[in-house]
């Protein structure tokens, strides 16, 4: 099942359906730690050029546990953060992960029909990482950072559940660079009317970590070039 869902899933990016450290081989992924390799220090990192998602409350100036942020589409609590900065190589594909963080969102009432899609709670948690890919070769490539996730908690979520549709998967010129955030709702089944960290609830929900599976990469021909990678990334 697993081989049959990258292939469609390889196969709806290639053709520019989604509206959103690897070997350079056709084998199987393979899972590696955040830890593998650290990504070089750039202080004018694209997290500074990002512009705020017209559907997602902006958390740009959520840097420490507890901070709240309000605007126009919604009230963010960050309950967790890392800062990755951890750079991993798929083929020709560099996929640098900048920073992960869980925030409780509380969505304006403008924003409520667009979260129903994925929750019918007023109020949730997810999880979101910020992300630069960049094709090191000259030639146009296809590939999605984030194919699959999965939580800690048991939560597995594929890359039609993102909530910023930032069209951060599919194709990618030779020499071209994108970079922009992930999210994912999780724990949205339990629902609360009013976020407050108990004891109890800090057993369910308690993000420890999550693992992305990336897709494979593809060719302008539509053959594989290098095979998906996991990786793993602890709170």
């Amino acid at each position: 099942m697993r081989k049959v869902f990258f292939i469609l899933f390889s196969i709806m990016i290639i053709a520019g359906c989604s509206s959103n450290t690897g070997n350079n081989n056709t084998g199987g992924g393979q899972t590696v730690e955040s830890k593998t390799q650290n990504a070089p220090t750039q202080v004018n990192s694209k997290q500074n050029e990002y512009q705020p998602n017209p559907q997602v409350t902006d958390d740009r100036s959520l840097q420490e546990v507890n901070q709240t942020f309000a605007d126009d589409k919604g009230e963010a609590v960050l309950k967790d953060i890392k800062n990755v900065n951890k750079t991993f190589d798929i083929g020709p594909i560099e996929l640098t992960i900048r920073k992960m963080k869980l925030i409780h969102l509380r969505p304006d009432y403008s924003m409520i029909d667009y979260f129903h899609v994925l929750t019918h709670d007023e109020e949730f948690d997810f999880v979101k990482v910020f992300v630069e890919i960049k094709n090191k070769s000259s030639e146009k490539v296809s590939f999605a950072p984030i194919a699959l996730l999965k939580t800690n908690t048991g939560e597995t979520f594929d890359w039609k559940k993102d909530i910023y549709l930032e069209e951060l998967s599919g194709k990618l010129e030779g020499n071209a660079a994108k970079a922009g955030n992930l999210g994912f709702i999780v724990n949205a089944a339990s629902g609360h009317a009013h976020y407050k960290e108990t004891k109890d609830s800090k057993k369910t929900k308690d993000m420890k970590w999550i693992e992305i599976t990336t897709s494979d990469v593809f060719d302008k021909n539509h053959k594989k070039i290098s095979a998906h990678q996991k990786i793993k990334i602890k709170f």
